[in-house]
């Protein structure tokens, strides 16, 4: 059983996929140049000084300030130019070399949030080496800035309030589809604080999917939902419920040949959510009714995802209102065998209806002979490059899809300070 709290962070490593291997034997069996022996230098003693070695020891980054303002700190004497990416943000943020070499910048205050970040230096961007806070992700992990809520504390942050915990569940999947057998999997289960493994009333679930490049920690180490439930169980907003996060991946293909699979016509995305619909209704669900006491039903069943979860959301989810009475998609890469080209592309503006009813028709082909969906929601960012496409399936949705189809914006881009808001909204419509 893992309880997720700050240390967590502190401490954590990232880990990045590699798409590629060497060959020893191969490296083995080329040329080798010729070693060259050099005369040996004379020894050179370098002065240091101690009390400017102390204080630059002493410098810290991302520290977040009383206002709401936030400092980075990098140093980097020889650069000719520092920027921050925060995340939120369109534009790098320049920072200012002080006479020490020191690349500096204070903000103004900050909405309250957890903001990825990464430095760049001449172009290449990095991880901040002075701060401690990282971000996991498969891709692209980030360092992270902290603002808390103030006065009060904001729903994501850590609060003296009755806390659940967080299991670590492993298991090997026999319908994912892994280069050289590899089908190990993992999910996450947020158990509330007054969960009862013999409680007679179930308890009812959400199964939270996570994005493209994040793995099944994604919800908890980038988006708090753990801290977030808690937040909104204390406040009496939400019923105690237990949230079961997959890594949802058919294929680690996905990661392994990196982000060109978004590429039309988009054959790998749309083999990995068929998989993954399988791994759903076959392994996960099975596996997570056997071991928690939940809801096996789908008046208490939901099924909400971000980005790429957002888009098996729509595609597992709006297929099975025998499984989920309750679908919330985010952000949702939407992508259609009917339409492979389109439903994504980042002329989505210009595409015709025409194109948009087929490819929509292929997501969900049984939508108007299913039964009634207790609650579809669909969000997205109102800056996001997916809006236009989630937008348009919203309009078909709401003219094909039985039920309560609600159709929303959220102010921000296709980050974590607009899938938190979601996760807080559409938790708060379950179990209606």
């Amino acid at each position: 059983m893992v309880h997720f709290g700050i240390m967590h962070r502190l401490t954590a490593l990232s880990v990045v996929l590699a798409a590629g291997s060497f060959s020893a034997s191969a490296l083995s069996q080329a040329a080798a140049p010729p070693i060259q022996v050099r005369p040996a230098n004379p020894k050179r003693v370098v002065s240091i000084d101690p009390a400017a070695r102390a204080a630059q020891q002493q410098i810290k980054s991302a520290i977040a300030n009383p206002d709401g303002s936030a400092t980075f700190n990098v140093i980097a004497p020889n650069a000719k130019s520092v920027a921050v990416t925060l995340e939120g943000e369109a534009e790098p943020r320049p920072l200012q070399q002080d006479a020490n070499g020191t690349w500096t910048l204070t903000t103004e205050p900050l909405k309250p949030e957890y903001y990825g970040y990464r430095v760049i230096v001449d172009d290449e961007r990095e991880m901040d080496p002075r701060d401690p806070m990282v971000r996991l992700n498969l891709q692209n992990p980030s360092s992270i800035v902290h603002i808390p809520g103030r006065p009060s504390p904001a729903p994501w942050d850590l609060q003296d309030i009755p806390h659940g915990t967080v299991e670590h569940v492993m298991y090997t999947s026999k319908l994912a589809t892994d280069e050289a057998g590899l089908h190990d999997r993992d999910l996450y289960v947020y158990l509330p604080p007054n969960y009862d493994a013999k409680r007679k009333q179930k308890f009812p679930v959400l199964y939270l999917l996570h994005g493209y490049s994040d793995s099944a920690i994604g919800w908890t180490d980038a988006g708090q939902a753990n801290w977030i439930m808690d937040s909104l169980i204390q406040q009496g907003k939400i019923q105690p419920m237990v949230v079961v996060m997959p890594r949802a991946y058919g294929t680690m293909r996905m990661i392994t040949e990196g982000w060109g699979v978004w590429t039309a016509p988009y054959k790998l995305p749309i083999e990995n959510q068929d998989i993954f619909e399988q791994m759903m209704l076959k392994e996960i669900i099975p596996m997570s009714e056997a071991r928690y006491n939940i809801a096996t039903d789908s008046a208490h069943r939901a099924l909400a995802g971000l980005s790429m979860g957002g888009g098996h959301s729509i595609h597992t989810g709006l297929s099975h209102p025998e499984v989920f009475g309750y679908v919330g998609a985010f952000s949702s890469a939407i992508v259609s065998p009917l339409a492979p080209g389109s439903t994504n592309a980042q002329n989505a503006s210009s595409i015709s209806d025409e194109t948009y009813q087929a490819a929509f028709q292929g997501i969900v082909p049984n939508a108007k002979t299913q039964a009634p969906f207790k609650l579809f929601w669909l969000s997205c960012g109102t800056e996001d490059g997916l809006n236009t496409v989630n937008q348009k399936f919203g309009t078909w949705a709401k003219q094909n899809v039985k039920g309560n189809v609600s159709i929303n914006q959220t102010p921000g881009m296709h980050t974590w300070l607009v899938w938190r808001d979601n996760l807080i909204t559409f938790s708060q419509l379950l179990w209606k």
